[in-house]
């Protein structure tokens, strides 16, 4: 049995974990961060060159099923995965962590929503927590944005007055409630990406009634099987014999 862990998320290592060495798995990540959390086990870096790439890398490396643990928010790789698993009728599920609950946020369908929200709820002072790929969409607001990501943004898509905060979680509570306070945050926004890794300040925002703008999840192709936890996905595999 070898099995491709579509991966680079904490839900994706503690698999790995779980399942190396006595499973043959290799974990993709797709080097989008520099210096990234490694897995266990074999790891390769790098896209697969769209469908037909991947098509033919799953039959090169003779990968008898896939697991898709990747983000909730990387929807191209998941649905492309979804396409060839089915085409060439290989075992494939998605480790989906279940959604946050959005309580009273303000729920958007893009980060374009997300910044036509902010303009127009005259919101001032921002804590974009979106990633990188996210802040273009803010760049032409006239509020101050506080942006926390992994990894610099091309300067080009930077709002005029931001500050920028390069960081990886997990994220505590109270350090969470300090960079609220601290700069005087009036609105959250962020993915809706689920986990705890980086729920806190969703804690923090409400004990100091601060509103929160959420980016709902890009729906799962059709018919996919899912499992929420990493025990579900390790039973998913075993059964797999």
């Amino acid at each position: 049995m070898r099995i491709l862990l579509l991966g680079g998320t904490a839900e994706a290592r503690a698999l790995a974990a779980e399942l190396h060495p006595r499973v043959d798995i290799v974990s993709s990540l797709a080097g989008r961060v520099p210096e990234p959390a490694l897995p266990v086990g074999p790891v390769r870096i790098g896209g697969f060159g769209g469908i037909d790439g991947l098509r033919q890398w799953l039959r090169d490396e003779h990968i008898d099923a896939v697991v898709d643990a990747t983000h909730p928010f990387a929807a191209t790789m998941t649905a492309h995965a979804a396409q060839v698993c089915d085409e060439i009728r290989l075992p494939h599920v998605v480790l989906a962590r279940p959604p946050w609950d959005p309580g009273d946020a303000i729920v958007v369908a893009s980060d374009v929503e997300a910044a036509e929200t902010v303009a127009r709820q005259g919101y001032q002072r921002v804590f974009l927590t979106t990633g990188r790929s996210g802040v273009h969409a803010f760049r032409n607001s006239d509020a101050w944005f506080l942006i926390r990501a992994v990894t610099a943004p091309d300067p080009a898509t930077l709002p005029r007055r931001h500050q920028l905060i390069l960081s990886r979680g997990p994220y505590r509570y109270d350090g969470e409630l300090h960079l609220l306070k601290e700069h005087r945050i009036d609105a959250v926004v962020t993915k809706n990406s689920g986990g705890d890794m980086t729920r806190a300040k969703l804690d923090a925002a409400a004990a100091l009634g601060v509103s929160v703008i959420m980016v709902a999840r890009p729906p799962l192709p059709p018919r996919v099987q899912t499992v929420d936890t990493v025990y579900e996905a390790v039973q998913w595999v075993a059964a797999l014999g």
